[in-house]
């Protein structure tokens, strides 16, 4: 008997990237620069959103897509400052695909929005491979995972805009090397922008909302 072989991935991944071009062409409709953040679990997403959001909402109208396995801890934080907030909750999925972001951005207010955050389920293997509809990736990575990350899970490291590398405050207590890092991951993206910064002290963080500023900037003159 002949053994017939069904590829699944190819055929889920063609129609998750169809569904997020659909998702591009109507954020890019209201001008929206969307942004994917990725990040194993606790390297800071919610923190880095948090802090955004407080330095940047009077001068950028912001909202947030949160994707949890469950519970809608992050997206109560979201919502206590005001800010639009779509929870999403996978119930065991290791990822957002494009069909959730799509539901969720129906229940968005677009035409009242500049800056959309996606925040993925925290994850450092699947997240990457489906697109969402978004502009701009950015990997959150934190020095208490250690150093050599960007060689065990590269494909993560690999296809991201932006980097950055958060709790830096933590340097004098752990074993980390900073240029080790940086090599690995410039070495598997040489175009990447690195910003160590530190959610906790807010060192850093300039640096970050002077480039989310700029790239909103553009996009709105797209």
């Amino acid at each position: 008997m002949t053994v017939k072989v069904i590829t699944v991935g190819e055929d889920i991944l063609g129609a998750n990237e169809e569904k997020a071009r659909n998702n591009k062409s109507k954020l890019d409709k209201y001008g929206i620069l969307t942004i994917n953040i990725m990040s194993s679990p606790g390297a800071g997403k919610t923190s880095l959103i948090l802090s955004t959001i407080k330095k940047l909402r009077k001068k950028v109208r912001i909202a947030v897509i949160e994707g949890d396995v469950a519970s809608s801890v992050d997206a109560e934080k979201v919502n206590a400052l005001g800010i639009p907030v779509i929870q999403i909750n996978t119930a065991g999925g290791c990822h957002l695909d494009a069909n959730m972001v799509e539901k969720a951005l129906n229940d968005l207010p677009l035409k009242d929005i500049d800056l959309l955050f996606i925040e993925n389920v925290g994850n450092l293997i699947c997240p990457n491979a489906f697109v969402l509809g978004e502009d701009q990736r950015v990997m959150i990575a934190s020095l208490p995972e250690g150093d050599d990350k960007p060689y065990k899970y590269p494909a993560m490291f690999a296809d991201t805009d932006v980097i950055l590398l958060n709790k830096i405050d933590l340097q004098p207590y752990l074993d980390f090397n900073a240029d080790n890092f940086k090599k690995a991951v410039t070495g598997l993206n040489p175009d990447v922008t690195i910003f160590p910064i530190s959610c906790k002290t807010g060192a850093g963080l300039t640096a970050w909302f002077g480039w989310l500023e700029a790239v909103v900037r553009d996009k709105k003159k797209k």
